[in-house]
């Protein structure tokens, strides 16, 4: 279950309730609003612990970029030092070598900056989205509490009558 679900059933709840005469008032269930704030409570987190699955994912690509970039120098070097018989073989082992190596490092930067960056948009996604959520969630509840006293309001002006 989402957020927005939790919301839909919060907001049905309300749209279900009962009317208080002459009045926007509604009389809503107490327990059911909490039972569903709980559930937001436990919703939540879901999508934070999403949000952190897709750092870690970012963490993965930046590692393996880090790994393919070694690997790739790692056999540079290699082929350098078989190489190294001749002369015109060295200076070309040498410059592929160093062009190797030059585009392993150029490719793991890309690779790694465009990690960070979607990382940081998705991180950036899902901090609006909790925050967005939490603010209808809240104008919801105080709109749905507005209605509650409205409804005691009333209800203690009849008694008291």
């Amino acid at each position: 279950m989402d957020i927005i679900n939790v919301i839909d059933k919060l907001e049905a709840l309300v749209d279900t309730s009962r009317r208080v005469p002459t009045t926007r008032a509604r009389l809503v269930d107490a327990d059911k609003v909490m039972e569903l704030v709980e559930q937001l409570r436990l919703v939540v987190p879901q999508d934070i612990r999403s949000a952190q699955e897709v750092i870690e994912k970012k963490d993965n690509i930046l590692n393996q970029a880090q790994i393919d970039a070694r690997r790739t120098r790692n056999e540079a070097e290699e082929e350098y030092s078989a190489r190294v018989d001749q002369n015109e073989i060295v200076l070309a082992a040498r410059k592929i070598s160093e062009q190797t190596v030059s585009e392993a490092e150029r490719k793991a930067g890309r690779m790694t900056e465009q990690a960070e960056l979607e990382a940081r948009t998705c991180r950036a996604d899902a901090d609006a989205y909790v925050a967005q959520t939490l603010r209808n969630l809240e104008n919801e509840l105080t709109r749905i509490l507005s209605s509650v006293r409205k409804g005691l309001e009333t209800l203690g002006a009849t008694v008291h009558a």
